[in-house]
């Protein structure tokens, strides 16, 4: 599998199109699908043509979030690592920093989501300059308690406190595109079968205007979130989460997924037998 691409790379006049490909998995990150996301906008950045680079998922979904089924956390930490809270820190900056570099990224980003598109995949749907999503689509938060304070605040720029809090308190929340759309978390939600086109006539319809002016305007609104704090926000959720990751609860969460696997594990939180 290692040796296969978890993101295709295609052109479109001046769109480049990023198409998460682990469908088997639900296109759910790990290390290789983060390398190859990173290399896919880099190539993209360096390709003069491209104006807009959309992203978008293969399958039934665009992401359903950190693979933890094989044993691995999001970033590829295992259920067994017992480092440091200050090194898992450090890993955790150097996630957000991952985001943050799509925010800045150069040329407009388009979220194109279908199906779920949960935790850390939405963390990565915020940090794109424009979501559009198909009114069924499922947005969310993790179904098991392995983190926090890290998805929340990123959410609760685009739907405020109140709602990032109603959706952080209750593990495995969820909401649907129309709500997303109405809540600010999304531009718009549409039929899912119109979806595909209505991301390519808003890309194209950007991509009218000179690259060189689209990067002045997407930085002077980047700018307003810096000055309100934006990215000290972020990058603070990182040392929370780590925190988290090193109580005892969350240790009781890994040893369940290790020892009884990750659906056995879901079924036992919900049932209010694990914690």
């Amino acid at each position: 599998m290692a040796d296969e691409e978890v993101v295709l790379y295609e052109r479109e006049g001046r769109l480049a199109y990023l198409t998460l490909n682990r469908p088997e998995r639900l296109n759910a990150f790990n290390v290789q699908l983060w390398a190859e996301l990173v290399d896919g906008l880099k190539r993209a950045g360096d390709e003069q043509e491209v104006r807009v680079v959309i992203i978008r998922g293969a399958g039934r979904c665009f992401s359903a979030g950190g693979d933890v089924s094989d044993g691995g956390m999001t970033i590829g930490t295992p259920l067994d690592h017992r480092g440091d809270v200050v090194e898992d820190a450090r890993r955790l900056h150097q996630t957000t920093d991952r985001y943050l570099w799509v925010f800045n990224f150069p040329k407009p980003v388009i979220a194109q989501v279908h199906g779920y598109c949960l935790g850390v995949a939405s963390q990565l749907a915020v940090m794109c300059d424009l979501t559009v999503v198909a009114d069924d689509a499922v947005m969310g938060v993790p179904t098991i308690p392995l983190g926090g304070g890290y998805i929340s605040p990123m959410w609760s720029w685009l739907v405020g406190p109140k709602r990032a809090k109603e959706m952080s308190f209750t593990v495995g929340n969820r909401i649907d595109g129309k709500t997303a759309s109405d809540w600010g978390w999304a531009n718009r939600a549409v039929p899912a079968a119109e979806l595909e086109d209505t991301v390519r006539e808003m890309a194209r319809r950007i991509a009218n205007l000179p690259s060189k002016s689209l990067y002045l305007k997407k930085m002077a609104v980047n700018r307003q979130l810096e000055i309100q704090g934006f990215s000290t926000a972020i990058r603070a959720g990182g040392e929370l989460n780590a925190m988290l990751h090193y109580t005892e609860e969350t240790e009781t969460v890994r040893a369940s997924i290790r020892q009884h696997g990750l659906r056995d594990t879901i079924r036992a939180f919900e049932a209010g037998e694990l914690l």
